[in-house]
């Protein structure tokens, strides 16, 4: 039996691992560097957390959950879910926490992988399974802060915040739901923002015991949700990919709920944005321009130079006095597998091959790395629904694949010609897409973006659909 080693236990992982399981392989090992499975939603655990796509989407088709209190449920309800899943799909002893994975190697057939405590494990497949937004983006700032400073992605419940100056460094997707919490509590919350993003109001509607009985009763009765969902995300994709009247539709929106919420006329300038909408990712939110135009807290647009050891120095030359520092900045989306160091056929280093930007074909198989296929890998991320759509199509692939090497007893190499042509064809219907109208964690410093599907989600499933062995080598 096929031995498979897959790296990372969050969505993507365990999406594989319950796909392969159910193709009836046994030989597989998750290793998580972490004490608990979960990923992304178990390293971000800052006030306000929670998904910002529709649960109903954001869920395993086949494991749709009855019991989420609201439509966009909070981290510990999907973490919860995504823990409940692992027992169930029967997983759990497949699990090997608190093993970071420091480098892999091909060789003679099999993938020897190594850990940080020096252990090895041997495979004749590798998945790895890390995700796009695992390591936190810290901006290079001269000077240092004598208090508590964190990242929201290493949240510490014990630094205080009640009665304390808080200053919050981005206005990204997890800034919009902590700041809003924490307004209030802390003294003073002062907002640093590089560019305002779009916003869009959030129908956050709770989910009522009446609907979750149903739910849990009747299963099938979640299908209509789950459909509408959809049919949100291709009208939210279809702006995104130039539609003008879905991109009328949502531009509309956003300035009307600008107009409603806020009031100030100076502080509605600061927050309108100028940089066209879907180039980041647009934010769901009703409390985020509300909670700016409160007294005791100060949206901030001049370029941050320096951090002092009280506070934030901006380029007008203003200290703004701090006792909490928190950056809401981001992940180092664009530096796949970054710091594991992978070696594939005849000593090739992934790190090399990727010096001008990750690709893999289908975002899954890279030239010269056999028997490697990589969960929400470079060009599979998605600016408008659910990833986790992606990774069930991918899980279904990663499962063709297996099984065609488990059945010849061979290896799977995708041809060079063939991933080239593919990273071509996305690069050129990448470049007259929003992702290159600014900068942002999309893009590499280069400007090539390596995140993003540059289609519609029902394109990457229908290509995904069938494993073609006349794209590997032979």
């Amino acid at each position: 039996m096929t031995r498979i080693l897959i790296i990372g236990a969050g969505f993507g992982g365990v999406a594989v691992a319950n796909e392969l399981l159910k193709a009836g392989f046994t030989e597989i090992t998750m290793v998580e560097k972490a004490d608990r499975i979960g990923g992304v939603w178990r390293d971000n655990r800052y006030p306000g957390c929670a998904c910002d796509i529709p649960a109903p989407l954001y869920s395993y088709s086949y494991a749709q959950n009855p019991a989420w209190s609201r439509r966009f449920p909070p981290q510990p309800e999907i973490l919860a879910y995504l823990e409940r899943c692992v027992t169930d799909f029967g997983l759990a002893g497949k699990v090997r926490l608190g093993t970071e994975v420091t480098g892999a190697t091909w060789g003679d057939g099999v993938w020897r992988v190594t850990t940080s405590t020096g252990e090895v494990f041997e495979a004749e497949v590798l998945i790895p399974a890390v995700g796009q937004l695992s390591r936190p983006a810290m901006p290079q700032l001269s000077g240092s802060f004598a208090g508590p400073a964190m990242h929201t992605a290493r949240w510490d419940p014990g630094v205080a915040i009640e009665g304390k100056r808080v200053a919050v460094v981005g206005t990204g997707a997890s800034v919009i739901q902590l700041v809003p919490v924490i307004a209030g509590q802390a003294a003073k919350v002062t907002v640093f923002q590089r560019t305002a993003p779009w916003t869009l109001p959030k129908p956050n509607r709770r989910y009522g015991r009446i609907r979750r009985g149903l739910y849990r009763s009747l299963p099938a009765l979640m299908g209509p949700a789950r459909a509408g969902t959809w049919l949100m995300t291709v009208v939210t994709g279809r702006a995104l990919t130039g539609h003008k009247i879905a991109g009328a539709l949502l531009h509309g929106l956003s300035a009307a709920q600008r107009r409603w919420q806020v009031r100030d006329p100076e502080l509605r300038r600061k927050v309108t944005p100028d940089e066209p909408m879907g180039c980041k990712r647009v934010l769901f939110t009703n409390d985020w321009l509300p909670t700016l135009a409160r007294p005791d807290v100060d949206l901030i647009t001049e370029k941050i130079i320096a951090v002092t050891p009280g506070g934030v120095r901006t380029a007008d030359g203003v200290e703004h006095p701090a006792d909490v520092l928190i950056y809401g900045t981001g992940f180092a989306a664009t530096e796949f597998l970054v710091p594991i160091r992978i070696t594939g056929r005849d000593g090739a280093d992934l790190d090399e091959v990727w010096r001008d930007g990750a690709h893999a074909y289908l975002g899954m198989a890279v030239p010269g790395f056999p028997n490697m296929f990589l969960v929400y890998g470079p060009n599979t991320n998605t600016g408008n629904t659910s990833v986790v759509y992606f990774h069930e199509a991918q899980a279904r692939w990663i499962a063709q694949a297996v099984n065609h090497i488990d059945h010849h007893q061979t290896f799977l190499e995708v041809r060079p010609d063939v991933a080239a042509t593919y990273d071509e064809e996305l690069q050129t219907r990448l470049a007259g897409s929003v992702w290159t109208s600014c900068q942002s964690w999309y893009r590499t410093a280069s400007g090539r973006v390596v995140t993003n599907w540059p289609g519609m989600a029902a394109e990457y499933r229908r290509r995904t659909a069938r494993l073609r062995r006349t794209d590997f080598l032979p």
